[in-house]
């Protein structure tokens, strides 16, 4: 038996974010996330062939509501926002894809997938068999063995993971998994762990100490002093994390292994689901794939868009969103979406200062974890091929960012200048951390005019991609007019940003970024993230609204890694040429000048 198991969350909110929207024709339902999901599915069932080939099969996903986990502490992924409002009707819809694909689908109330995977990995092992769980989820990796009778793959990396990337990743063997994730927490799932101890750390006091408990009873003897009281105050709270972080293995399933038996694909049940949902070129794909005639196939009833449901492009007020406007329709949800975002507040107390690397750790997982991050470059100028990198900011949810310093400077009127202010990452380390998900393909990164953040990072070895701009988004919406970042906030979310003259003065004694106090320039410079992904929310949303979904993907996106590449490698000059020109050019003039007092009968403007 080869059992594959996929976390069917992982493929939705991957879908989702890759793709640019994405909506029914007939009466504009959001169909991005359901179509990168049947794509993805079809993909990784047509891609494992030979031994890889499973026998058996199934999608897990997480039920709606609470977990056990919850009970006993409620704390657990309380602060996780809501979904995305135009995610939110295609869930169900994921759910019946992986029926048409003749693949069981499962969700249990009160349990989470990984529970659910980890019981089936375990079933599996005990009957002989294995399992492959196709997901990039850290929390799963606690299952893999050394045996090679549960390993994942990664698919949007291609990547497969066992003991060895497992080690890697967290400084232990899989078995250690969740001491570590004990000890080090996760802020994007509440898991609160030991404040001060991130994954480094606590790799190293486990290898040492061997298990949580030990290191516990032990604490007294860790030699330096915030660590060790740390472990001592909080270790029932590391205690709790571990609980949190622990898999279930003996949920009482509801569908035996026997169920996921690999069935092949039905034409008469796949076509008729695609056909309703108006995917028109996967299902003539899927048609000449399985050799059936797609026209002999209607539409799925149940799935199809009900008559009397308005066309989006049809609406009178679609593009401004008027009281007219349906509530389903693209410019009601874009208006949902506006209120939600400007009811958040911008909190400047909030934000972090990343100074270590156990702390961007810890931001690089909830940037994998959400699939997209907003971030900014902070610089000594404006052009971007002469300016230095002073910092970088992230945000990953609205009112979540951070600012990472990493090239400031104090005392700079003295003698010799002014040193590295402490405090501060390395920033070649800053950037090999971050250089994996800043060219991860499944994860977007958002940027007010990208063009110029690119052009910085690309000097340090980065290849930024895929990317959203929000100064396109609103020129693509709007037209060439008030698509600066500060004019954008106080338009849509009635905010003012923070203006860099009230930190670094005007005029000739006007302060580099590299001067700014970190303190201050934190504030600042994480504010630019925060406000950055507040205005994808908005913008993006208004894209289908407004018509301008062609005009963003397939003109002013693409066209943003065209243009800093001209300006990095600049334009090829022949002085030579050029001077000759000149002389020519000079020459002429000096003609002309002649000829002209000719004609007037006297020299002027002498």
């Amino acid at each position: 038996m080869h059992l594959l198991l996929v976390d069917g969350s992982t493929f939705i909110f991957r879908a989702y974010h890759a793709l640019p929207p994405l909506t029914r024709k007939s009466d504009g339902l959001p169909m991005g996330a359901v179509s990168g999901f049947c794509n993805m599915l079809f993909k990784l069932t047509d891609d494992l062939k030979g031994e890889d080939a499973p026998t058996h099969m199934a999608v897990i996903f997480d039920y709606s509501g609470k977990s056990f986990r919850n009970d006993f502490y409620p704390e657990y992924k309380a602060h996780r926002p809501p979904a995305p409002e135009d995610l939110v009707p295609q869930f169900p819809l994921t759910r019946a894809a992986t029926r048409a694909f003749s693949i069981l689908g499962i969700e249990q109330e009160g349990f989470e997938a990984d529970d659910l995977i980890a019981t089936y990995a375990l079933m599996a092992k005990a009957m002989g068999g294995r399992t492959t769980i196709v997901s990039s989820d850290k929390d799963l990796m606690q299952l893999i063995d050394d045996e090679g009778t549960i390993r994942m793959l990664d698919t949007m990396k291609n990547r497969w993971i066992g003991p060895e990337e497992v080690l890697e990743k967290f400084g232990v063997t899989p078995d250690k998994v969740i001491e570590v994730q004990a000890l080090a927490g996760d802020s994007v799932d509440n898991i609160p762990g030991v404040p001060g101890i991130g994954v480094k750390t606590a790799a190293l006091l486990i290898n040492e100490f061997g298990d949580l408990e030990t290191l516990l009873a032990r604490a007294g003897e860790i030699k330096q002093n915030k660590r060790r009281e740390n472990l001592i105050e909080f270790a029932e709270q590391a205690r709790i994390s571990r609980q949190l972080v622990t898999l279930k293995t003996d949920v009482p399933v509801e569908h035996p292994l026997g169920e996921m038996e690999r069935q092949p694909l039905t034409p008469s049940v796949l076509l008729p689901f695609l056909k309703a949902l108006e995917l028109n070129s996967f299902s003539r794909r899927m048609a000449a794939f399985l050799e059936a005639d797609l026209d002999a196939f209607e539409p799925d009833p149940e799935f199809a868009a009900k008559s009397g449901t308005s066309n989006p492009g049809s609406e009178p007020n679609a593009g401004n969103g008027g009281e007219n406007a349906s509530d389903n329709s693209p410019a009601a949800h874009a208006e949902t979406v506006l209120a939600r975002i400007k009811a958040i507040p911008v909190n400047h107390d909030k934000y972090q200062t990343v100074r270590d690397e156990e702390a961007l750790a810890r931001w690089v997982e909830a940037i994998v974890a959400r699939g997209h991050v907003a971030l900014d470059t902070e610089t000594t100028g404006l052009d971007n091929q002469q300016a230095a990198l002073v910092g970088i900011c992230l945000a990953t949810e609205p009112g979540q960012a951070c600012y990472i310093p990493l090239a400031h400077t104090e005392g700079e009127d003295d003698m010799f200048g002014g040193g590295k202010a402490e405090g501060q990452m390395d920033l070649v380390r800053a950037i090999e951390m971050l250089k994996p998900v800043l060219e991860d393909p499944s994860i977007l990164k958002i940027l007010q005019n990208a063009k110029y953040d690119m052009g910085i990072l690309a000097r340090y070895g980065v290849d930024l991609a895929p990317i959203d701009d929000t100064m396109l988004l609103s020129y693509a919406i709007d037209g060439a007019r008030n698509n600066g970042m500060d004019a954008l906030s106080d338009h849509w979310l009635d905010h003012r940003p923070i203006k860099f003259s009230d930190l670094a003065g005007s005029g000739k004694k006007q302060k580099t970024f590299d001067q700014l106090e970190i303190s201050e320039a934190a504030k600042y410079a994480a504010e630019d993230a925060d406000i950055t992904l507040r205005l994808w929310h908005v913008l993006k949303s208004r894209l289908v609204a407004k018509k301008s979904v062609t005009l963003y993907e397939t003109l002013e996106r693409p066209l943003v890694p065209v243009l800093a590449r001209m300006e990095a490698r600049g334009i090829c000059v022949d002085r030579q040429i050029l001077a000759r020109l000149s002389g020519d050019f000079a020459q002429r003039a000096a003609a002309l000048e002649a000829e002209a007092h000719t004609i007037a009968g006297e020299k002027f403007n002498p």
